[in-house]
């Protein structure tokens, strides 16, 4: 019998999953950051610099950013980790043919890799990083447990496991309204900015289907990570989830 999983809330074969997502980020591509910007209101760009404020890498410090795509979290690690070296890993060549076009305009030039990979198979050795981040990304891989796996195996002892990812919000009123403008408004912005109601149709269903904040921490948890917490962000629409490697 072959494995189901989802994508969006459409039941779809495992293998099937990847190809599906790849396609979707492949035709957001040249449009996502306007779109991050559209959707959240520019209050995205709000939520990474937070994120970095509480990584706070230390100086000369190596981050692999899983699902870095257009770099935005590559980009402010550089600002704040004085000497500090990022690899961007991404699945997808048209996410990193956008950031390393934004590397260019911004003449980052240095301490930055791009490689093409996949998050629950990463290309690097065991034991090789600080720090390991994936915003935005972890409820778009096949199996969660596995990208969290590859996460405790990359980073050295030591090392800081940080995920920023939508979330869930508890509060009946904020909750409704959080709906309304993601199910009607949300794709309909896809379309008229993007040209593509449907990739965001199922990027929104999609946070939906994300486990919820305390079923994440236990995931990384069960990885092997320690002093595992979260921070919610807006009220629970976005969340910090943060665990160290000992």
């Amino acid at each position: 019998m072959t494995n189901k999983t989802h994508f969006g809330y459409k039941e779809v074969e495992t293998t099937e999953k990847a190809k599906l997502v790849g396609g979707v980020f492949s035709s957001v591509a040249s449009k996502y950051d306007i779109m991050n910007d559209a959707m959240s209101l520019g209050v995205h760009r709000l939520w990474k610099d937070r994120f970095i404020k509480d990584l706070n890498p230390r100086k000369g410090s190596k981050l692999l950013d899983v699902a870095g795509g257009t770099g935005d979290i590559a980009f402010r690690f550089l600002k704040s980790a004085a000497e500090g070296a990022v690899t961007v890993c991404d699945i997808n060549p048209d996410m990193l043919l956008e950031g390393k076009k934004r590397a260019i305009d911004k003449n980052i030039l240095q301490n930055i890799e791009w490689v093409c990979g996949d998050a629950e198979k990463l290309p690097m050795p065991s034991s090789s990083f600080d720090y390991y981040t994936i915003a935005f990304g972890i409820r778009n891989v096949t199996n969660i447990e596995n990208a969290i796996a590859e996460a405790y195996r990359v980073l050295k002892p030591g090392g800081r496991f940080m995920c920023l990812e939508f979330s869930h919000v508890d509060n009946p009123l904020p909750g409704k309204i959080y709906d309304i403008f993601s199910f009607q408004i949300i794709p309909k912005i896809g379309k008229a900015v993007a040209g593509d109601e449907a990739s965001y149709q199922y990027l929104v269903e999609s946070i939906r289907k994300f486990p919820k904040q305390e079923e994440f921490a236990a995931m990384i948890k069960r990885a092997g990570f320690e002093n595992v917490k979260y921070t919610d962000l807006s009220g629970g629409i976005v969340a910090i989830h943060s665990g160290w490697k000992v």
